[in-house]
């Protein structure tokens, strides 16, 4: 991994010692940060992010995303699991991390990245992805980004499954292999002929109230 890219998932944190609860969080958002918590390790330990370092990094973070958490000096690895967002405000009021332990097995979700272009789109059908990510079982170290798919092949009416995707020897696939990625479908076309007799054209009857002071 580059420099660049380390450094882009990484986050700086401090024990939050003090003023817990819901008005001690409150106070924490009002002054820029974010109370977090860190569990799954040996103990939980509960933090404090600076919200501009997480809003500018958190596109990059992922279910699957390993991130390095500084918490004044000791390193911890883990996932964002949940957030709290204040939407109308655009704020981030609490984050969850998974704490992972190096050696011990983690399931978690990747994403398909599916590549190439099909054959069967280029003869006038649509390529259609079903499935956008997977479960997975492997090591924190073996953790893919995304695991890729090639659809050049597929003609219409062809699918692509979970067997045919590039999966690294040290990850498990946890989803029935048969499920289906993508498939490329045929467009179909319904021509509906105009006909005069088969749609007459509408008739407008247009009714004439006689006149209340006509002669009979």
């Amino acid at each position: 991994m580059s420099d660049k890219k380390k450094v882009e998932k990484t986050l700086s944190a401090t024990l939050r010692k003090e003023d817990f609860g819901s008005a001690g969080s409150r106070r924490l958002v009002r002054a820029g940060s974010i109370p977090a918590v860190i569990y799954g390790g040996k103990e939980i330990s509960h933090v404090v992010l600076n919200a501009k370092e997480f809003n500018n990094k958190r596109h990059l973070f992922s279910e699957s995303t390993l991130i390095e958490v500084n918490v004044e000096g000791a390193v911890h690895r883990v996932f964002v699991k949940t957030f709290q967002e204040d939407l109308l405000r655009n704020v981030i009021k609490h984050v969850d991390f998974y704490e992972v332990t190096a050696g011990h097995m983690v399931k978690t979700h990747v994403r398909i990245e599916l590549i190439g272009s099909p054959v069967g789109v280029k003869a006038g059908g649509v390529l259609d992805q079903v499935m956008h990510e997977v479960e997975i079982e492997c090591l924190p170290k073996d953790l893919p980004e995304a695991l890729t798919g090639d659809v050049s092949a597929l003609d219409i009416n062809d699918s692509l499954r979970l067997s045919d995707l590039v999966v690294p020897a040290t990850v498990k696939i946890l989803t029935d292999k048969k499920a289906t990625v993508a498939s490329v479908k045929a467009v179909k076309e319904e021509v509906v002929a105009a006909s005069t007799e088969e749609n007459p054209e509408p008739v407008v009857t247009t009714a004439v109230t006689p006149d209340a002071t006509e002669t009979k």
